[in-house]
């Protein structure tokens, strides 16, 4: 009985975890797409995207993208 309460409460503090990891997978493929597109027509593309004005690399600036989105929704 001890073991299902433990396996129970594991499984609700996991839930906003996967809700993060799920939203974070979401942004970081349209941000991605959203590059890609703007890297193969040759547009300035890093400052459309909020955050990533400073960064080189391409999957640097869109993690940073996805992070300043995901902080300001909080």
């Amino acid at each position: 009985m001890a073991y299902l309460h433990a396996e129970q409460s594991h499984s609700l503090s996991q839930a906003p975890f996967k809700e993060f990891r799920y939203l974070y997978l979401v942004l970081f493929c349209v941000f991605l797409l959203l590059a890609m597109t703007g890297q193969m027509l040759f547009m300035e593309w890093r400052n459309w995207l909020p955050g990533a004005e400073g960064t080189r690399p391409m999957l640097g600036s869109v993690k940073s993208a996805v992070y300043t989105v995901i902080s300001q929704l909080n």
